[in-house]
């Protein structure tokens, strides 16, 4: 595995972790979220930063993946 393959990997996973702690946090100590979204002022901060997160650290994640895979065929 190349160093920039490994960077790339390590960043997606705390790209999208942050996203997912981000989630986990609206609905444990946040308040919680209806159907007009989050009850709380921070609670809609966080869901800002899941939205933003969740979809930058999955599309990292999969360029990392097909960075992976062709490394290993070269």
């Amino acid at each position: 595995m190349q160093a920039d393959t490994r960077t790339l990997l390590r960043t997606g996973l705390w790209i999208f972790a942050t996203g997912a702690v981000a989630v986990l946090a609206i609905f444990t100590v946040l308040g919680g979220m209806g159907k007009g979204g989050p009850y709380t002022n921070s609670g809609w901060l966080a869901l800002v930063l899941a939205m933003g997160c969740l979809p930058t650290g999955m599309l990292t994640l999969a360029l990392a993946f097909m960075k992976l895979f062709a490394d290993r065929h070269r």
